[in-house]
Order: C-alpha cells, then sequence, then structure tokens
C-alpha cells in the first residue's frame, strides 16, 4: 500500500472518532514561526508563563520530540455548545463547560494512533493535546486546517474557531496538505472589541494582557490596572472569538461531556460570592477550572465583582 492508502485510511478514521478535520504535514522546522516566537518571548508576551522559554528548539522542530518524524498529523475538535450559556454571574470560557478536553481527547488520539499501528503496521509516535511544546496552531495552519486570524487563533471558513487542537506526530510518511489563505481583511473586530486591549496588532497576542492569562496562568494577584476590564470573566474569556464573524458558522458539538451541568448554568451571583471548596469540588469533578484551583477561581471572582 502506499502513502496515498494510508493518508485516506487516517483521515476516514479520524472522521470516525469525532474529528471536526485532519490535515497532515511533513515533521520538519518551523521555519517561519522561530523569529515570531523568539520576538514574543524577547518582549516578556508570555508574562509569568516562564514554561514558554523551556525547550526552545523542540516547540520548532518536532523530529526532536519524536525521533525518526515524518509527519504532523493535525487534528481539530468541536467545542460550540448547543446552547450560548445565559450566565446569571461571571462567565466561564466555553471551552472548559464541560469535562476537561484533555481527558477527552487524549483517549480519541490513542485510539487513532492504535489505529494506524493495527492497521499500517509498526508505526512510532507520539499524542498531543495541548501538554507539550508544541506550537499546535502553527502545524494546524501548516496542514491547511484554517488560517491565524488576527487575534492568533485559528480559523476556519466553515466553522470558526470553537475547537480544540491536537496532533499525533509519526514516523510514517504521508501525502501533505497545504495551508489555506487568510480570509481575514480589513476585520478588526476582535482587535476592537477585546476587554484589555491584550491584541496589540493583528496577529499578535500580548499574553500577559490577556483574560485568559489573568485568571488561569497567573498564580499572583491580578494586577490592579485590569481592575474594571475583566468583563466578568472568572475563568477564560471568550470576547475576541464570539465578534469574529467567521463564528456565525459555528455548529453545535456532539460530545456529550463537554455539556455544562444544570447545576452550573443555574449559579447566581450571589452563588458564585459565596462559593465553598465542597461545591468547587460539585462544579468540576472533571473540569479544566481545576487548573486554577479553588483559592484562584476565588481570586477571580472578587476581582470581577469589584469591577
Amino acid at each position: 500500500m502506499n502513502k496515498s492508502h494510508y493518508t485516506t485510511l487516517i483521515k476516514e478514521e479520524a472522521s470516525r472518532l469525532g474529528f471536526l478535520a485532519c490535515g497532515i504535514s511533513k515533521a520538519e522546522f518551523l521555519e517561519e514561526e522561530a523569529p515570531r516566537l523568539e520576538n514574543w518571548l524577547e518582549q516578556n508576551m508570555h508574562g509569568s508563563m516562564n514554561y514558554m522559554e523551556n525547550h526552545f528548539d523542540k516547540r520548532l522542530d518536532p523530529r526532536l520530540l519524536v525521533p525518526g518524524a515524518k509527519s504532523v498529523v493535525s487534528l481539530l475538535y468541536n467545542y460550540y455548545p448547543d446552547k450560548e450559556p445565559e450566565w446569571n454571574g461571571p462567565k466561564i470560557s466555553k471551552y472548559a463547560l464541560g469535562v476537561d478536553y484533555h481527558k477527552v481527547i487524549r483517549k480519541k488520539l490513542k485510539a487513532l494512533l492504535r489505529f494506524i499501528q493495527e492497521s499500517i503496521g509498526q508505526v512510532d509516535g507520539r499524542a498531543f493535546v495541548d501538554s507539550a511544546p508544541v506550537l499546535d496552531k502553527a502545524w494546524a495552519a501548516k496542514s491547511g486546517l484554517g488560517w491565524m486570524g488576527k487575534h492568533s487563533n485559528l480559523l476556519t471558513k466553515q466553522m470558526g474557531s470553537f475547537y480544540f487542537i491536537a496532533e499525533l506526530i509519526i514516523d510514517l510518511d504521508l501525502d501533505y496538505d497545504t495551508p489555506v489563505t487568510d480570509h481575514c481583511g480589513s476585520c478588526t473586530a476582535c482587535i476592537d472589541a477585546c476587554p484589555t486591549q491584550a491584541i496589540v496588532e493583528p496577529y499578535v497576542v500580548d499574553g500577559s494582557k490577556c483574560i485568559s492569562y489573568l485568571t488561569i496562568e497567573l498564580k499572583e494577584s491580578i494586577p490592579e490596572g485590569f481592575r474594571g476590564k475583566m468583563d466578568d470573566w472568572i475563568f477564560g474569556c471568550d470576547v475576541c472569538q464570539d465578534v469574529c464573524p467567521w463564528n456565525r458558522f459555528s455548529q453545535s458539538h456532539r460530545e456529550p461531556l463537554f455539556n455544562a451541568s444544570p447545576q452550573l448554568l443555574s449559579m447566581t451571583r450571589t452563588d458564585w460570592m459565596d462559593l465553598t471548596h465542597d461545591v468547587f469540588e460539585e462544579l468540576f469533578p472533571r473540569s479544566a477550572v481545576k487548573r486554577t484551583g479553588y483559592e484562584g477561581l476565588r481570586r477571580n471572582i472578587r476581582f470581577a465583582d469589584e469591577t
């Protein structure tokens, strides 16, 4: 069998497993991303995310992560909810409404890798779900799954941007897809709407100003300069995606594990202000919100309420 047949097998199985799309690119050094990443780090746009400074070469060359790697299989998994949450209080990003996506997608990635090994033969590789030094969006764009929007999220004409990105890096030679063109045009909706002006120029986000960073990654107190600018977000932020015209084409996901619990959606502002550790555990038993922890979420709630 030839690589075209293998490519078709992989993409068909990815679709069967529920992935929104699958694109494949050659595992090689990301030459265009290298100066962008270096400049972003030099300007301290990563804030306190010191881990972004680590493994610089591995972020740019998948062959350093998987010896002998030949292909990067990029996959999209939809998380757009059936109904826009009608919050009675502080807001949580759509991606964190249900079960932690790492758990859901990693299981499917491992199933895809097993399928490849069982159907094709001895293929070595690793699965990645936003948990290693991999430039997910760059690989997805290189694989033709979309283009990088001015808010730095991957965009597609068919589905907008509400999806997770994951990869399999494998030592199998396959047919490679080609990048698509940019369709942002003269639109600046995301730049204009960002509550903290974190999109400092088209395609460049100062992570240290982003509400997602402030409510999740930042472990210290939120700087006073952001008081009154958090737009009621207590975990993540969807503003730049919500205002993007391409997200008019978002379609509801089909993953029950991503659905929000009735208890979460019924929370009032008073409920959030009175949040106890026990209720936190009830609301987020297997959620990405666990990343900020109870005390971190309480900090975010108080900061949002005081604005």
